[in-house]
């Protein structure tokens, strides 16, 4: 059993940066792929970035890439999403989730899941 805790949402203002933060814990919470996902009002939930176990692998959604970078410290079990130059259609409740697949991107191929922290971009 894998338990993940976000944190670090929040409003900014168009063009400002924010960083998300999951924290893991449980057996061997670390050893998967990793993925963040968010979803907006009325709206599904889409993939926004993952990375693999070991972080050395990345992948972004086109709507982000440029704007948005995942990374990990295994050692801290934590995986973080740095988002710069945010735009109000960023607005969404992000979740972090675990895979055993590298650059998943339904969410129907991860596993657990964190309870969503929300971001907030007013223009």
């Amino acid at each position: 059993q894998v338990q993940l805790v976000e944190s670090g949402g929040g409003l900014v203002q168009a063009g400002g940066p924010l960083r998300l933060s999951c924290a893991a814990s449980g057996r061997n919470s670390m050893i998967y792929n990793m993925g963040w996902f968010r979803q907006a009002p009325g709206k599904e939930r889409e993939f926004v970035a993952a990375i693999n176990w070991s972080g050395s692998r990345t992948y972004y959604a086109d709507s982000v890439k440029g704007r948005f970078t995942i990374s990990r410290d295994n050692a801290a079990n934590t995986v973080y999403l740095q988002m710069n130059s945010l735009k109000p259609e960023d607005t969404a409740v992000y979740y972090c989730a675990t895979c055993t697949k590298f650059r998943a991107t339904i969410p129907s191929d991860y596993d657990y899941w964190g309870q969503g922290t929300q971001v907030t971009v007013s223009s």
